[in-house]
């Protein structure tokens, strides 16, 4: 009896034990030490999900892109004086002229050779026959009464009939000044070859450094490439061009170009016409119907003709058949610092009864220079 108590007993505290062993904390799940903080992580954010509208309207950084910086525009010379600071160049290809002449009238004996000598000198620089008779006879008589020739007196002969002969008393200024609250119109006419389009931008720069405003009419439209020359000109100083698509009408581009003027209240309108052959009657007939579009916004101030100084005699053709269609207001002589014969100055304005108003005198852009007689003749005799 006390063996089944005690086996009880025991089994009871051995029942106990596995209960209190089962109901002990594992380590796992041991509090954490008074000295160790717990310390919990922050939940990352969500990322942010926006709408495709607020996307387009959130502020975009501006890309600053600097502009390309404006051409530097040129400052022209005024045209006053120009030709005798060009004088130099212009006398070392004229001065031929003038050193032959003073030779054969320097002559101990002067007999009808000598004077047939100095005709022909004459003739070969251009300065045409009625001319020549003239200078000759005059020369001639004068030599006479005066008996004695030294150089200073041969000389001084000599330039008084070349500046009779060239005409000191003419009106040679150009018509740029606006009038009538509009703007004088210069039209350009000659034949391809000429430097007819260089001219008109030179003329440009010209009235430019004189301090005269000026829109550059593009009438030739014939060749894009004249179009592009007279805009390159016209960008240098500041001008401002009209112009038209290849193959338009020139007579309108040249409507415009007066309109366009008008309306800038420009000094003066510079139209460049094509290079008309003068032995194409259709051409020239055009070059007569664009004076008479222009003329319906009021009168064409200038008609130049743009004559190369080295053709001769074929200038003075070119020169009385334009005559004709365009009523001449005067002539614009280039490539004059090329040629020896600077007689063309004297035969071409006989031939038409119009001044030499303009001469070109090299490649550079300001070699385009009003025609001063005194001048001329100087650099002609050397």
């Amino acid at each position: 009896m006390e063996f089944v108590a005690l086996g009880i007993v025991l089994a009871i505290f051995l029942v106990a034990a596995f209960v209190a062993f089962l109901k002990a904390p594992t380590r796992r799940e041991l509090p954490p030490p008074a000295d160790s903080p717990t310390v919990e992580a922050p939940e990352a954010a969500p990322p942010e999900v926006r709408a495709p509208e607020e996307v387009a309207a959130a502020p975009v950084e501006p890309v600053v892109v600097s502009a390309p910086p404006a051409p530097a525009l040129d400052v022209p010379p005024p045209s006053a004086g120009r030709l005798v600071r060009l004088r130099a160049r212009l006398a070392r290809s004229e001065g031929t002229l003038g050193r032959s002449l003073l030779s054969l009238l320097a002559r101990d004996s002067i007999d009808d050779d000598t004077w047939d000598e100095v005709e022909e000198t004459l003739l070969t620089a251009d300065v045409g026959v009625a001319a020549t008779r003239q200078i000759v006879d005059n020369l001639r008589t004068q030599v006479m009464v005066l008996g004695a020739r030294t150089p200073d007196q041969v000389r001084t002969l000599l330039r008084d009939q070349l500046l009779v002969a060239i005409g000191t008393d003419v009106d040679r200024g150009l018509k740029t000044l606006p009038h009538d609250d509009r703007p004088a119109v210069v039209l350009m006419v000659g034949v391809n070859g000429t430097g007819k389009t260089t001219t008109c931008g030179k003329l440009a720069r010209s009235l430019v450094g004189d301090g005269r405003t000026v829109l550059l009419g593009a009438a030739d439209t014939f060749r894009a490439a004249a179009a592009d020359q007279l805009t390159t000109w016209a960008e240098r100083v500041g001008a401002t061009v009209v112009r038209g698509p290849e193959g338009a009408d020139p007579a309108s581009v040249a409507f415009d170009a007066v309109k366009a003027g008008a309306e800038q209240h420009v000094d003066a309108v510079l139209i460049d016409t094509a290079g008309r052959l003068h032995t194409k009657q259709g051409l020239m007939d055009e070059l007569g119907k664009v004076k008479r579009v222009v003329e319906r916004q009021g009168p064409v101030d200038e008609v130049l003709l743009v004559l190369d100084a080295t053709t001769g005699q074929n200038g003075l053709v070119q020169a009385r058949v334009f005559a004709e269609v365009a009523e001449i207001t005067g002539i614009v002589l280039t490539k004059l610092d090329g040629t020896a014969k600077g007689g063309i100055v004297i035969a071409v304005q006989r031939e038409l009864g119009v001044p030499v108003k303009l001469v070109g005198l090299g490649e550079g852009p300001d070699d385009l220079a009003p025609f001063e007689p005194e001048a001329f003749v100087d650099a002609l005799l050397g």
